[in-house]
């Protein structure tokens, strides 16, 4: 693999990082408007249909029958897992913080 093909994958990468912050991010939200929805059942899985629909497609399309290119995009979507725990755990134990100081 040349430095011009390892380049091109670089934009593939950042669609896996942009597929997996919708991904990880529609669920986020799926979960803060569970907690008060009417019908949480519904919400939930219309959620992970559409966020499900979406990623696949988009791996599909960006991959372009290429197993380097779906390799990248899977890095991407990884990465963007890993930095939306990290984010979801430091807004945990933040709200855990404000909650300790407020009893």
């Amino acid at each position: 693999m040349t430095m011009h093909e390892i380049w091109g994958l670089v934009p593939v990468l950042l669609a896996g990082l942009a597929l997996g912050a919708l991904f990880f991010g529609g669920l986020w939200w799926t979960v803060q408007k569970g907690l008060t929805a009417q019908r949480p059942a519904m919400l939930f899985l219309g959620s992970m249909l559409l966020r499900t629909g979406i990623t696949l497609a988009g791996f599909y399309w960006v991959a372009d029958q290429d197993i380097r290119r779906m390799a990248a995009c899977l890095v991407g979507f990884v990465v963007a897992r890993l930095i939306a725990t990290r984010l979801a755990r430091s807004s945990a134990a933040k709200t855990a913080q404000e909650v300790g100081h407020a009893s």
